[in-house]
């Protein structure tokens, strides 16, 4: 090669792009390495032992294009998942911000969903869709709990209270039956994660919706483990970022950290949870204060299998992440056929979240063999004798 033609593709080489892009680290969600990984693996082009290998399906000489391509990382709009978005006044000064799916027959279900502690309504989101495919007539009910996403009340004081937020749960399906001009409650299906599965089985415990639940589901959480798991509560959230300069760089926390294993779940239920810090509008924090609710904690979860087992008339679902989470009294009334349990070991604590297709198919199943439209009783004997059926016991002597 003349040296006219070295300096020539010297000059070219020199403009290349590397294989691995600093700055667009965050465009990568199956790649669970930390930057620092990435910078020092021999087998990156950007690492200072990396070599740019020309190969035959290589264009060399090609003007390296400087478009960035679409975040995978982009919020997603909640019109994808729910048709109505509903601010409901419960009373008390407080006023409910859910989201809403109406059953399309009088006779279909409807999925009333709670969510964990710090999260929103949105956290429900793709479950709603899963669910909708298996279930194509039912309904869909999100709240935000108070203190959490866009509900708001007047009392300054912040009560979250295990009873208080049972009642507002009772209220907000109570009053989405009366916008919607139901002349009953269609049948319920109570699904809460982690504090939410407190929740629902402390509303179906105290009867408040009377015989229209048919079941009620709680998602990885059961009342040893968590009041076990409370002891190290404080020293995660001081592990957690305190804020953000961006909602694309909140998503991609939760998913390099595992905290959400489905980035398409995160992209949905993560922009809910922050707000405008007041100071800097080049900040997002933490809509939800977790450390202000501790005075709540054992509240919430202290009586909770013994309230899960003994609520008559209704079916009981258990999804966890894990079977090491059942405590005793959870193992006998599993051995005992009291509830149904599914175990997902691959999903983390979001189990709805990281695994909403499996997640629907076994609530899906679940309501089926709950349906009571579907039973078929025998008839009486005295309408079989009405019919000429059946002889009664005079016209047999």
């Amino acid at each position: 090669m003349s040296a006219l033609q070295k300096q020539w593709a010297k000059s070219h080489l020199r403009d290349l792009p590397s294989s691995f892009d600093e700055n667009e680290e965050d465009e990568a969600p199956e790649d669970t390495r930390q930057p620092n990984q990435l910078r020092n693996d021999s087998s990156s082009s950007a690492s200072s032992t990396g070599t740019v290998v020309p190969t035959a399906e290589q264009n060399l000489f090609e003007r390296p294009t400087t478009r960035r391509p679409e975040s995978q990382y982009e919020p997603l709009p909640w019109q994808n998942f729910f048709e109505e978005e509903l601010l409901l006044d419960i009373g008390n000064g407080t006023h409910v911000h859910a989201y809403f799916t109406p059953p399309s027959t009088a006779d279909a279900p409807l999925f009333c969903f709670h969510h964990g502690a710090g999260a929103s309504g949105l956290s429900f989101a793709l479950l709603a869709t899963a669910l909708r495919t298996s279930l194509p007539e039912a309904g869909f009910l999100s709240p935000d709990c108070r203190g959490h996403g866009q509900t708001a009340t007047t009392n300054q004081e912040l009560d979250l209270c295990l009873e208080t937020l049972a009642t507002d749960l009772a209220s907000v399906i109570v009053g989405v039956q009366q916008r919607s001009l139901w002349p009953k409650l269609p049948p319920i299906v109570l699904l809460g994660h982690s504090l939410g599965g407190a929740v629902v089985t402390e509303l179906a415990f105290r009867r408040l919706l009377g015989s229209a639940v048919l079941g009620y589901g709680v998602l990885d959480v059961v009342e040893g483990s968590a009041i076990d798991a409370l002891q190290s509560m404080e020293q995660y959230l001081s592990t957690r970022p305190r804020s953000f300069l961006s909602v694309i760089s909140a998503i991609t926390w939760h998913v390099r950290s595992r905290t959400l294993r489905n980035s398409s779940s995160a992209r949905v239920s993560v922009p809910p949870l922050l707000k405008q810090e007041t100071n800097d509008n080049e900040k997002l924090t933490w809509r939800t204060d977790l450390s202000a609710t501790k005075p709540f904690w054992e509240n919430w979860f202290t009586g909770l299998s013994s309230k899960f087992l003994s609520v008559p008339g209704a079916g009981k679902l258990l999804i966890l992440a894990g079977t090491d989470r059942l405590d005793k009294e959870l193992m006998i009334g599993q051995m005992q056929g009291k509830y149904q349990l599914q175990v997902f070991p691959e999903a983390g604590h979001f189990v709805h979240e990281d695994q909403p297709e499996k997640t629907a198919m076994v609530v899906a199943d679940f309501f089926r063999r709950n349906d009571r439209s579907t039973l078929v009783l025998p008839p009486k004997v005295d309408d079989l004798i009405k019919q000429g059926k059946l002889k009664s016991a005079h016209a047999s002597k």
